[in-house]
């Protein structure tokens, strides 16, 4: 919004041009963190008491950790603090044209969504389970379904006429035209090494990548300030890919796709480090506010989104490398006991506990030895992904 405006200003006032600084995205990413921040240290206090006044307070399961106790009654839902925060930041300062920032934006309110309705039933009918598996990864589908089909043409394509041009194209070839190389798997550390995917096989990727990460952030917020500085750095990392990606001149030196628009992501990016920051205030330990699952799901699925539309899904499995693992061992201490169940007829475990943190806090680490640890994983992989951008 502020571009146009600045355009507008300027067309008004040639002499002013110190307003063509808003032109550059680098500058726009860094208001948009700024922005983000200062909104979410502002209206942070004031949702707390907002949502303690109100008893949104956080059920703790029966079979949970017996050291979480204390935090039940901690107010939950803040992830719509973070949600405003990046939200308002984006719309002042992306241009507003861009499709793929708006894409992202709206998979990002979406599993927000999902996640409000979620934290709602488990504040309101004070039942900690929440939404039904089913329910949730129906709406989970659905959504990123339909964001898989937008992304499909629109990757391939310049503009949205194109894309729409693409689409009809492919419908009209009996749904069996090739798509560009830019939509097939990038292999990190290979130069221009990709895997041509086709519609369907790009679909099922997106579709997974977007759900599993909406699903793997939501597993690892467990802890206070567990999950949202692994978001912070990812995201942070996944904007400089997205700004790679989107200039020509980066794209081509470093062997990566050049897909015009999608520079403007790191505006996105800059907002969710910015707000992640201000909610990280009020969510260290001892956290006066968790953010539920409309924060968690709906981060997790911002990240898979931006991280399909750059190209970098693997990239994005290494750098949120704690996401994968506490997913994983959470499949796996399911899957090992469901199998030893019925194999023994009575059912073991993997881990002390899952998800993994809590096997770690079962194993004798203080939580916060847990949480500075997994931060410090996390920038390390950060550090190996972005590695990639010139290891080819």
């Amino acid at each position: 919004m502020l571009i146009w405006l600045a355009q507008w200003l300027q067309s008004l006032q040639p002499d002013w041009t110190f307003l063509r600084v808003v032109q550059y995205i680098t500058f726009r990413a860094v208001m948009a963190a700024m922005t983000a921040l200062l909104i979410g240290l502002w209206i942070g206090p004031k949702a707390i008491r907002m949502l303690t006044a109100l008893k949104v307070g956080q059920p703790i399961r029966g079979y949970a950790m017996q050291t979480h106790l204390v935090k039940s009654g901690t107010p939950t839902m803040g992830g719509v603090l973070i949600l405003l925060s990046i939200a308002i930041s984006t719309l002042l300062w992306f241009e507003l044209s861009n499709r793929f920032v708006w894409t992202t934006l709206i998979v990002t309110l979406g599993f927000g969504a999902i996640g409000w309705v979620d934290d709602w039933r488990k504040v309101v009918n004070k039942d900690p389970e929440g939404m039904r598996s089913r329910e949730k990864y129906f709406w989970q589908s659905v959504i990123g379904l339909l964001a898989a089909l937008a992304l499909v043409f629109s990757i391939s394509e310049s503009s949205n006429a194109r894309a729409f041009e693409l689409f009809i194209t492919w419908v009209q070839s009996g749904f069996s035209m090739d798509l560009p190389p830019q939509t097939g798997l990038m292999l990190p550390f290979f130069k221009q090494v990709s895997y041509p995917l086709g519609v369907l096989g790009f679909v099922v990727l997106t579709y997974l990548v977007i759900v599993g990460a909406s699903n793997a952030v939501n597993l690892t917020d467990g802890l206070d300030g567990l999950a949202i500085m692994p978001v912070i750095l990812v995201a942070a990392s996944l904007g400089i890919f997205a700004y790679v990606t989107g200039s020509s001149t980066y794209a081509k030196y470093l062997h990566l796709p050049h897909i015009p628009g999608t520079g403007e992501l790191l505006v996105f990016c800059g907002a969710m480090a910015g707000a992640g920051l201000a909610f990280l205030w009020f969510n260290a330990h001892p956290a006066q506010i968790f953010m539920g699952d409309v924060g968690a799901l709906a981060l997790g699925g911002a990240l898979g989104t931006i991280a399909v539309i750059v190209r970098q899904e693997i990239v994005l499995a290494i750098m949120g490398g704690i996401f994968v693992l506490e997913a994983l061992s959470v499949m796996l201490q399911v899957a090992y006991f469901k199998y030893t169940k019925k194999r023994y007829g009575e059912g073991r475990r993997l881990l002390k506990m899952a998800p993994l943190h809590h096997h770690f806090e079962k194993s004798g680490w203080k939580e916060t030895q847990v949480v500075m640890r997994f931060w410090i994983i996390t920038m390390l992989l950060c550090l190996i992904g972005l590695s990639t951008l010139k290891l080819r």
